[in-house]
């Protein structure tokens, strides 16, 4: 019965886990591939190893007013990326993990061509638990409808090539930027249900500037907006016979939205941006809950307003995890 307890509860965590799934692949090509990604352990676990590839379709992009437009004919842009994480608890309450991307470019667009591939920016997060969900089956009282609440800090780190190196502006694989977020995870089940929203708020740090795309500028100090960031996730869990087997869907919405850019602290019109999309993952967690299996697509609404100076993809992501206790 305790191992069957322990499997209802992983599940839940796995649902609200997959809430991650549309953030972590918000950067491509045209603004840098590479981290975002959280992992997060359940209680019982010491430590956990994620591996993740996506694959990200390019189709069009909303201009600065919001409309939605098509690539020129025969353009096929295309990123994939392979995403190696580590998590480790330190205490009851205390985790972090680490992110590490390799990213790939395909890219032709116009008369251009072009094939790379390098580290992308590597995430690093902390998590204090502050609340924890007890996973009700049946509300009984208030104690029943406390939610499951993660905050902390995360960190992207520049390791990947961006724009301000000597790369075509197709070709990079990060943002060029440190960038401190504030993270904001709640989530509550009440099985077979589970519901989670994740909300970040995230500012760069200035730099020097003197290369644009291979080209060298007159310097400059620029300074990337601020990122807010937002995903609401509904999930359902399946429980496989009674041996503990689980097999958990969900589908999500999620927002981005960066500020304007700043030149030498004078903010740049219609240089920030925005989407929308929606998702959905299937994920399959054994009788141990040592193995986590799943997949995940992740689509921009490619209709006007839905977004705006960014553009739409679709995401394929295949992941598996492996748990110690």
């Amino acid at each position: 019965m305790t191992r069957f307890v322990i499997s209802m509860t992983y599940a839940a965590l796995l649902a609200g886990a997959a809430l991650f799934l549309p953030l972590s692949a918000y950067a491509g090509s045209c603004c840098g591939g590479g981290g975002g990604a959280a992992l997060v352990l359940p209680k019982f676990y010491e430590s956990m190893i994620d591996v993740s590839v996506d694959i990200e379709k390019y189709n069009g992009y909303w201009d600065q007013r919001g409309i939605h437009r098509a690539d020129p004919p025969g353009s096929d842009l295309r990123q994939t990326r392979l995403n190696l994480g580590y998590g480790q608890r330190f205490s009851s309450l205390w985790q972090a993990s680490i992110v590490v991307p390799y990213v790939w470019n395909s890219n032709a667009y116009s008369d251009h061509s072009s094939h790379t591939h390098s580290l992308g920016d590597i995430t690093m997060n902390l998590w204090y638990e502050a609340l924890d969900d007890a996973s009700a089956w049946k509300v009984r009282g208030l104690k029943d409808m406390t939610p499951s609440v993660l905050i902390g800090p995360s960190l992207l780190i520049p390791t990947g090539i961006s724009p301000y190196d000597n790369v075509n502006s197709n070709d990079v694989t990060g943002r060029g930027f440190y960038r401190l977020d504030g993270n904001v995870i709640v989530s509550k089940t009440i099985h077979p249900w589970s519901a989670s929203l994740s909300l970040a708020y995230g500012t760069y740090f200035e730099r020097a500037v003197n290369q644009e795309t291979g080209h060298y500028v007159e310097p400059y100090h620029k300074k990337l907006g601020d990122r807010t960031s937002a995903a609401l996730s509904v999930s359902y869990i399946y429980y496989l016979g009674t041996g503990g087997d689980t097999l958990t869907g969900t589908a999500s919405f999620s927002q981005l939205r960066e500020a304007n850019t700043t030149f030498n602290g004078v903010e740049t019109p219609s240089s920030g941006f925005r989407k929308d999309s929606i998702g959905a993952a299937i994920a399959y967690s054994n009788t141990d809950n040592d193995w986590i299996f799943r997949v995940g697509w992740n689509h921009a609404i490619m209709f006007d307003g839905w977004g705006r100076n960014f553009p739409t993809t679709d995401i394929f992501t295949l992941g598996v995890s492996y748990g110690f206790r």
